[in-house]
């Protein structure tokens, strides 16, 4: 059988977790470790053990360094990843660390985007392994405030009509998601009865009643579950196809900024 696959799991808060990834992960015979910086926020993990990283989301925004060391060291740790060709998949504030950890600029939406939207694939998000699973349009759960620039040398895969930057590819290996298609009804009830999560929402207005999140997620929590099954179960097929011990050397795609010889 040769070694089990590990995957290292970024956690920034008790409430935000792999959701339906999770089993799928375990299932298909993966070893997972989550690291949760909010209780080690001193952690500095050594990722030259594992074979993939997924990155999760979190109320803090990436510029937040000072009052969140880690987010420093998750960005360094995410480069390194990035470089040695492993896995990685970042979800909500996991995106835009992936975002910055490749150079892009990430700023705060226009608008906050939470309760459920309509998200439609790009013209190469069609062509995408992961994303041609969408066909269209499909309504996708969200709750973010910020949202990443698309990275030099990434695809754009996805947008929304008030946030146009919902998910990119870099290389073939890495993924940035900027809504949530792992949650289920119960992860989504427990995040409206979170008391920072229902803070946040009881500043926004009559549009973001919970009452009618939780309405809504009643219709589309199905579709949104079997998509997901799709999309990640196409992500586990890629991260099956890899070597299983990933050489953490030097040859690797250009980066922004390095030289890029034809």
């Amino acid at each position: 059988m040769g070694t089990m696959r590990r995957i290292l799991i970024f956690q920034h808060v008790p409430h935000e977790i792999l959701g339906s990834f999770d089993p799928m992960l375990r299932e298909a015979g993966y070893r997972l470790r989550y690291l949760n910086f909010g209780r080690q926020p001193d952690a500095v993990p050594d990722i030259s053990s594992y074979h993939g990283l997924v990155v999760l989301g979190g109320p803090m925004n990436c510029d937040q360094t000072a009052r969140h060391p880690h987010l420093g060291v998750e960005v360094a740790a995410i480069r390194k990843a990035i470089d040695s060709g492993m896995p990685v998949l970042g979800i909500c504030l996991g995106a835009q660390l992936i975002a910055r950890a490749l150079g892009a600029r990430v700023t705060a939406n226009p608008v906050k985007e939470i309760g459920w939207y309509d998200v439609t694939p790009t013209a190469a998000g069609l062509q995408d392994p992961l994303f041609r699973h969408f066909g269209g349009t499909r309504k996708i759960f969200q709750w973010h405030g910020d949202t990443f620039e698309i990275p030099a040398g990434a695809v754009h895969l996805a947008s929304s009509s008030a946030c146009s930057n919902q998910a990119f590819r870099y290389g073939d290996n890495v993924y940035a998601l900027q809504f949530h298609l792992e949650v289920d009804e119960a992860l989504i009830s427990r995040w409206l009865h979170t008391p920072v999560m229902a803070r946040e929402i009881d500043c926004l207005g009559p549009g973001f009643a919970p009452a009618r999140i939780q309405a809504e997620t009643g219709t589309h929590i199905n579709e949104s579950l079997e998509l997901g099954r799709s999309v990640f179960g196409e992500y586990l097929r890629i991260f099956h196809s890899r070597p299983r011990r990933i050489a953490l050397s030097s040859r690797h795609p250009a980066l922004p900024g390095q030289d890029r010889r034809p």
